[in-house]
């Protein structure tokens, strides 16, 4: 698959809005202040998504329907995490997560975490999409596969995680040709480990390689850590950046 650099020459995409994809925060009685900030007006935001544990959990959570709530009711699109197994997951079992989401918390979309990325998964994919949608009307479909996946998933969903992973990896990494077919708002990156003073640099990255949809944290995955679960050490500084664009 060919691809280009990190940092071609050309910029046109500056002028693209960018905002927020939050991967999914920890529980709302372990992380009462970030689900707050989440409906502080002006916060560009273009969904959180809602893992309440592992999935939707085995029955309603009134903590995660309060969240669920405040969100909605502050215009802010949620969405429930499916996890796709990288394809080792049944549809079956796929929809019925779906399923208790909406149910319970009415999400607005889907965030099918550990999507396959390469051809053969794609046809067992668009299926399973096919019946997300029939869930509920304008379901807003994000596919996970934290990679560049085969051109084909571009087609199945509104937007496609091209990378997820660590800034040692993310500020040295090159984008697949076939992105420059879509608009940057098909397009999310997650990027943990990001040092404050290299906060910038990876917004221009996120630009410069067509992505519109962005996390980055200082947090990292060391131990048993869980770097989404937390908000950047440098929040107010990249809500800043990002509501007023990246310099050029």
């Amino acid at each position: 698959m060919p691809y280009l650099t990190s940092t071609p020459p050309s910029t046109s995409s500056t002028d693209v809005r960018t905002g927020f994809g939050v991967p999914g925060c920890a529980h709302p009685l372990l992380a009462p202040a970030e689900w707050k900030t989440f409906t502080r007006p002006g916060t560009p935001l273009h969904w959180v998504v809602l893992d309440v544990a592992d999935g939707p959990g085995v029955q309603p959570d009134p903590h995660c329907l309060d969240v669920a709530g405040r969100l909605r009711n502050a215009g802010v699109r949620v969405l429930g995490r499916v996890d796709g197994a990288y394809g080792a997951r049944s549809r079956i079992e796929v929809i019925a997560d779906a399923h208790r989401y909406l149910e319970w918390y009415r999400v607005d979309g889907f965030l099918l975490d550990r999507c396959p990325a390469d051809r053969t998964g794609l046809p067992e994919t668009r299926r399973t999409v096919t019946s997300l949608r029939a869930l509920r009307d304008n379901a807003h479909i994000v596919l996970g596969h934290g990679t560049h996946p085969h051109p084909g998933y571009a087609e199945n969903a509104d937007q496609l995680v091209t990378f997820s992973g660590p800034w040692s990896d993310y500020r040295f990494s090159q984008v697949a040709e076939w992105t420059a077919d879509y608009p940057p708002e098909r397009f999310c990156h997650f990027v943990h480990g990001v040092p404050r003073g290299h906060l910038e640099e990876a917004l221009r990255i996120a630009r410069w390689q067509g992505a519109a949809t962005i996390w980055f944290t200082d947090r990292t995955d060391r131990g048993r850590n869980d770097p989404w679960e937390s908000l950047p050490g440098y929040w107010d500084e990249i809500v800043s950046r990002v509501g007023r664009g990246v310099s050029e």
